[in-house]
C-alpha cells in the first residue's frame, strides 16, 4: 500500500497516534463508569417509564442496537471536539494555507528523513530539491558560487559578494511556501525601474549580507526566514572564477564564457586553487545517508564544487552512498554531442574515479522534445558505462512532457529506491534496470 496515499495522522512516527488512543480509553472508562451510574438510576426511578425520556434514548430498540448507536453517537462528538479544540490552540501557530496535520507530517515524519547532501547549481539542482523535499527534511544543498552573468554577475562585480542566483533558486525550491515564494524569488524587476533585471531573491541575500556582515551567515538566516526545508550552503565564501581548457588548447575565462564554448573543453579549472570549502557543508557530507551530484551543467556548475579540495576529500572519505544524476540532454556550448559516459569520463578525468559508487541515467525515450531547442538527449551507451567503476542504475526520470528535463518526483523517486536498496544490501550488481511503468 501506497503511504503517501494515508492520512497524515496515521504515517509512523507522528507522536499523534499514542495519545489519541490513550484520550479514547479514558474517554472509554469514564463512559464506562457513568453508564454504570445511569444504569443504576434507572433501575431506581423507572425511567423508561418517562415518556420523554423512552423516546430520547431509544428504549424501544434492541439493547445491541441501541448501544451501538450510543456509542457511534460519542465517537462523533469526541472527534468533532478533538477536532476543534486542535484547531483552535495550534492554529495560531500554524501557516495561513496549512492544515494542522501538514504541519505535524513536516516536523515530524518529514525530520526523520534520510540525510542527504546535493552538490550542484543551477536549474538542475533546483529541480531535484523541488522532487526530495517530500522525502526528507534532512537535505542540505551545497551549491557553486562561480556565477559571473546576468543579476548575480552584476552583484558580484558591484557588492563584491558571492553570486547569490543559484542559492536563490535552490531557497525558492525548498522552501514550505512553494510555488509563491518561487514566484517572489524569481520575480524580475522591469526595464527602467534602476533595477533592471534583477532577481528579488539576489536582492534579498544581498541585504541580508550587508545586514549580518557574513554570506555564509547571510544564507543560513534566510534558510531560516524563508522556511527552507532543509538547508542551503555556498560551497565556499569566496567568489569563484572559472577558466577552461579548449581541446584546440585555447583558453577562455568565466562561467558564462564556458557555457558558450565552440568546441570540446578539454579541463576546467577554479582560482582561487586552494580555496577553503564551507565547513558546515563539509561536516553534512561526512554525515550523510546519500551525496547526490547533479543533476546539472558539467563543467560550469558540477565540476565548480568538485574542484574545491575540501570538497573532493570529504566525499572521498564519507562513508554515504555517492550518487551521480547524468543529465538528460546535451548543453550546446559545453557537452555538446556527450554521451553518458563521455559526461562520466570527463568527472574522472577531473576528480579521480573513486569518488561515485552508482550513476542514475534515463532510460524513457518517449518524453515529447521540445521544438527549437538545439540541445539532444543523452545517449546511454551502456557498454561504454559498464567500462567504469560504477554502478549503472537505469530509470525513467524524465518529464515527459519535456525530454530535456529531469521530473522531480521521478527523480527523488528512483533515489530513495536507491536510498532503501543500499540499506538492505551495499553489495548490489553492476546495472540494475527497472521497468518505465515502474519508475513513473
Amino acid at each position: 500500500m501506497n503511504r503517501r496515499r494515508l492520512p497524515r495522522w496515521l504515517y509512523p512516527g507522528m507522536r499523534v497516534k499514542r495519545w489519541l488512543v490513550l484520550l479514547l480509553a479514558g474517554i472509554a472508562i469514564l463512559g464506562l463508569g457513568a453508564a454504570i451510574y445511569i444504569r443504576d438510576l434507572y433501575r431506581a426511578t423507572n425511567a423508561d417509564e418517562i415518556e420523554v425520556v423512552y423516546w430520547l434514548t431509544g428504549a424501544w430498540l434492541e439493547p445491541q442496537i441501541r448501544a451501538l448507536l450510543v456509542a457511534g453517537f460519542g465517537v462523533l462528538l469526541t472527534g468533532i471536539g478533538l477536532w476543534g479544540l486542535a484547531r483552535s490552540v495550534i492554529s495560531p501557530f500554524v501557516a495561513r494555507g496549512d492544515s494542522v496535520m501538514e504541519v505535524l507530517y513536516t516536523k515530524r515524519y518529514l525530520a526523520r528523513g534520510p540525510r542527504i547532501v546535493a552538490l550542484g547549481g543551477g536549474t538542475g539542482l533546483s529541480t531535484l530539491l523541488r522532487g526530495l523535499k517530500g522525502y526528507s527534511a534532512n537535505i542540505t544543498a551545497v551549491v557553486a558560487v562561480a556565477d559571473d552573468g546576468g543579476s548575480s554577475g552584476q552583484l558580484r562585480r558591484q557588492l563584491g559578494i558571492v553570486p547569490p542566483g543559484d542559492i536563490r533558486n535552490c531557497i525558492a525550491a525548498l522552501a514550505d511556501a512553494e510555488p509563491l515564494m518561487t514566484q517572489l524569488m524569481q520575480y524580475r524587476f522591469p526595464a527602467g525601474s534602476g533595477l533592471d533585471n534583477h532577481a528579488f531573491g539576489n536582492l534579498f541575500i544581498a541585504a541580508m549580507t550587508a545586514v549580518t556582515g557574513d554570506f555564509e551567515e547571510a544564507v543560513r538566516e534566510s534558510n531560516r526566514v524563508l522556511a527552507v526545508r532543509g538547508q542551503v550552503l555556498p560551497a565556499t565564501s569566496v567568489p569563484l572564477n572559472l577558466s577552461a581548457r579548449l581541446a584546440s588548447g585555447r583558453q577562455i575565462w568565466g562561467q558564462s564564457g564556458i557555457t558558450t564554448a565552440e568546441e570540446p573543453i578539454d579541463q576546467v579549472f577554479i582560482e582561487p586553487g586552494d580555496v577553503r570549502a564551507n565547513g558546515e557543508a563539509i561536516e553534512r557530507m561526512l554525515e550523510a545517508d546519500m551525496i547526490v551530484i547533479g543533476p546539472g551543467s558539467l563543467f560550469s556548475s558540477i565540476l565548480p564544487n568538485l574542484l574545491i579540495n575540501d570538497v573532493a576529500d570529504a566525499l572521498r572519505a564519507a562513508p554515504g552512498l555517492k550518487v551521480y544524476v547524468c543529465n538528460v540532454a546535451t548543453q550546446p556550448g559545453e557537452t555538446a554531442n556527450m554521451t553518458a559516459s563521455q559526461h562520466l569520463r570527463a568527472l574522472f578525468a577531473h576528480v579521480g574515479d573513486d569518488l561515485i559508487d552508482c550513476v542514475i541515467v534515463n532510460r524513457d525515450t518517449t518524453a515529447r522534445r521540445p521544438e527549437g531547442w538545439l540541445a539532444t538527449p543523452v545517449e546511454v551507451d551502456v557498454r561504454r558505462l559498464e567500462e567504469l567503476p560504477v554502478v549503472i542504475i537505469e530509470e525513467d526520470v524524465i518529464d515527459p512532457g519535456n525530454a530535456h528535463r529531469h521530473d522531480p518526483a521521478k527523480l527523488a523517486a528512483a533515489l530513495m529506491r536507491l536510498h532503501q536498496d543500499d540499506r538492505i544490501d551495499r553489495s548490489r550488481p553492476r546495472r540494475v534496470s527497472r521497468p518505465v511503468s515502474q519508475a513513473s
